[in-house]
């Protein structure tokens, strides 16, 4: 359940922070991509080179790095599908039940838009305390996921309720959780991403600057949501998820070939991919050399691959993108009636930050009545939750 899955780990300086190097260690195990957060007194009971050779990540503390590099908090909010604040101390929950950003940890879990579960550890007389219930309960009101504190011998001595759960319980709580939240298990999602390149010789190609980070932020996130996803990919160096089927093309056609036999039984298809609308005329079998004049290649037109599942179309959901430099919006709008789609995917070109070759996009959304709904501009991770989210929504009508 948690393979593929980002993971992010708060820990608080409490004797419990010994046991994160073994949740650490299960969640990796598990196939988990785990970041892991720390407060500075938490480098007291454990220390971040162990946590980074276990996770394999760099550990960050701090909201500089030595070179003054900013750590930015909100795209580390942005990247987990769940945070994990283990041990939680009495300090730290009294933070966060009354909004204190006073440290990196704090900073991301006000900005952190993913589900926030939280075990707490500290002494039974601390628990029991009525600041620290009332905090539980304040914190449980902002949807918060509290995992609740086991009872045994505590580092005082004493024997009660105030352990912070075990790593393997931590685990199971967020392995039922995956499990719940697959909103998309059962389905088939088609996915196409990358530019084409069309042969003009053996060495020369018709092609765009499509780097394919949409389409693979796309299917990793529906992934995510249990979908058996296929994606389709145009020639480039990135790859998806492990729990992504990639089918690797470089021409149109060949990517006409797959996405025509997916198709028929698919039932969301995703064509991001930035197809070349035109190929050479003509394959020259041999390099054609330089001439003193001009070269003239005629062009012949591409196959197109949306419109053709457009016809195709019965009860799929068929989604298309639309990557304009003027009149976004009313050359969408015209593509959703001209290709049968359920809604399109809209961008400019004239946004700075959007388009190819960004690891940022700014989108709009426009569905079949020509509702339009904008957002701005986010990483392609974060755009592709929106897209999902505005997916699972469009289904659920």
């Amino acid at each position: 359940m948690l393979k593929g899955k980002n993971i992010l780990l708060g820990v608080t300086g409490g004797i419990a922070a010994y046991k994160c190097a073994a949740l650490v260690r299960l969640l990796v195990k598990q196939g988990a991509h785990v970041k892991v957060i720390m407060t500075k007194g938490a480098h007291d009971f454990v220390t971040p080179q162990t946590l980074s050779v276990l996770s394999k990540n760099k550990v960050e503390s701090d909201f500089f790095t030595e070179d003054n590099t900013w750590n930015n908090h909100v795209h580390l909010g942005l990247w987990a599908d769940v945070f994990v604040i283990a041990p939680c101390t009495a300090n730290t929950l009294a933070k966060m039940a009354h909004g204190i950003c006073d440290n990196l940890l704090m900073a991301t879990y006000l900005s952190a838009r993913c589900q926030v579960y939280v075990a707490p550890a500290m002494d039974v007389d601390m628990l029991k305390h009525p600041s620290t219930q009332n905090n539980l309960k304040k914190i449980a009101s902002y949807k918060n996921i509290i995992i609740a504190p086991e009872k045994g011998e505590l580092a005082s001595g004493l024997q009660g309720e105030g352990r912070m759960a075990e790593p393997e319980t931590i685990v199971a709580v967020l392995e039922k959780k995956f499990d719940v939240a697959g909103k998309l298990k059962g389905k088939k999602v088609l996915i196409t991403a990358g530019p084409t390149y069309e042969e003009i010789d053996p060495v020369r190609f018709i092609g765009n600057r499509s780097s394919g980070k949409m389409g693979i932020a796309l299917a990793n996130a529906f992934a995510k949501e249990g979908a058996d996803v296929t994606l389709v990919l145009g020639p480039t160096n990135l790859s998806p998820e492990k729990n992504v089927t990639c089918i690797r093309v470089e021409s149109a056609a060949e990517m006409f070939e797959h996405c025509t036999s997916l198709f028929k039984n698919c039932h969301i298809a995703i064509l991001s991919a930035a197809v070349a609308d035109y190929k050479a005329a003509d394959y020259n079998s041999k390099k054609i050399k330089k001439g003193k004049g001009s070269l003239k290649i005629n062009l012949a037109p591409t196959t197109d691959i949306l419109a053709t599942l457009g016809k195709q179309k019965k009860q799929q959901c068929l989604i298309g993108f639309a990557l304009e430099s003027e009149h976004v919006i009313d050359y969408a709008k015209q593509k959703i009636k001209k290709k049968n789609l359920d809604f399109i995917v809209a961008n400019s070109l004239e946004d700075k930050g959007a388009g190819f070759g960004y690891d940022t996009n700014k989108i709009s959304i426009i569905d079949k009545k020509g509702k339009v709904t904008a957002y701005g501009l986010k990483s392609k991770e974060a755009v592709a939750k929106d897209i999902l989210t505005f997916t699972l929504n469009y289904l659920k009508k």
